[in-house]
């Protein structure tokens, strides 16, 4: 059987890929030592020709990073959780970061898609893919290095990495100075907090470690209080009352979704904690919370400011 390559039809990198294993018997003896070298920048020459004039952004912080970037006039389309900067409401939205739907992306007419990491459903993300729409995922992580690798890699796919050098360098002496600050209390004098995700049917959802809510809790120097498992579970009474919690930290909701201070603090385990007894609740907006994006440094000093009673001039 033979096959055949139409060499009209390979991109660019694919092409200079294929020219090298054809010449490869005669140039390796010379260029053997940067052949890696090589790969690297023509992969990276292709990245950087990505038409990103029509962007879709999935994920809040990912958005306010096309905007702090000054990028903003290449999106046409945003997920529900991009909600800051105001103006990016204005965009149409395709649905939520988790439960996206090929149709609503598609039907922005994209030439580009940049997702925070954990997007999906998988298989959403497989039709978009094969649509052969260039699709840029950028890594979560709940820290401050998380922060800045994001900056740098939606930087990167707009072509823009010179402004978002500048960018992550102002968001990192910003956040450095925030944490540092927050660092400076004594450990023995860190109060524990409990972050509650839900609290549908009488059960409590709390944060475990490895989640953004974790990481916030940190970096304004506090304690997780359920810092014994990973992610985010259902609580038992006992594991509430053991927990101690000094103060409630919950994103700022409503409708359906909303529960009151009376309503918190009248759950059977919950009302024996320090948190019920001096009724210290914080509730925060949860992209500013939980995003980890360009304001984080604002929600660590406004965290911390809560949760001590100290007062804060940092604004969302």
């Amino acid at each position: 059987m033979k096959t055949s390559c139409d060499f009209r039809r390979l991109r660019s990198w694919e092409l200079a890929l294929a020219i090298f294993a054809v010449s490869a018997p005669f140039v390796l003896p010379v260029t053997a030592p940067d052949g890696a070298s090589f790969v690297q920048a023509a992969v990276a020459q292709e990245m950087q020709k990505a038409d990103t004039s029509r962007l879709v952004s999935v994920g809040g912080a990912i958005t306010e990073i096309v905007y702090a970037l000054g990028e903003e006039g290449k999106l046409v389309g945003r997920d529900s959780t991009s909600i800051y900067p105001e103006a990016a409401t204005q965009l149409p939205d395709v649905g939520y970061m988790r439960q996206l739907a090929p149709e609503g992306v598609i039907a922005t007419n994209p030439t580009a898609i940049i997702a925070v990491e954990g997007s999906g459903p998988p298989e959403t993300l497989t039709v978009l893919k094969d649509a052969n729409i260039p699709f840029q995922t950028v890594p979560e992580r709940f820290d401050r290095d998380g922060i800045l690798t994001k900056i740098r890699t939606v930087g990167d796919f707009l072509g823009v990495p010179e402004k978002a050098m500048v960018l992550s360098e102002q968001v990192k002496s910003d956040l450095d100075a925030a944490v540092a600050d927050a660092a400076k209390r004594p450990e023995s004098e860190r109060k524990r907090v409990i972050f509650i995700l839900s609290t549908q049917g009488g059960k409590i959802m709390a944060s475990g470690t490895g989640t953004a809510a974790d990481g916030i809790i940190s970096l304004s120097g506090a304690v997780n209080a359920m810092g014994s498992f990973p992610g985010y579970k259902p609580l038992t009474d006992e594991s509430i009352i053991e927990a101690k919690p000094d103060v409630v930290l919950m994103m700022s909701r409503s409708g359906g979704h909303a529960t009151t201070d009376d309503e918190l603090f009248a759950h059977p385990a919950l009302s024996l904690t320090p948190a019920a007894k001096n009724r210290a609740i914080i509730r925060m907006d949860g992209l500013h919370l939980l995003g980890f994006g360009p304001r984080t440094a604002s929600t660590v000093r406004e965290l911390n400011a809560a949760i001590y009673g100290k007062k804060t001039n940092a604004s969302q």
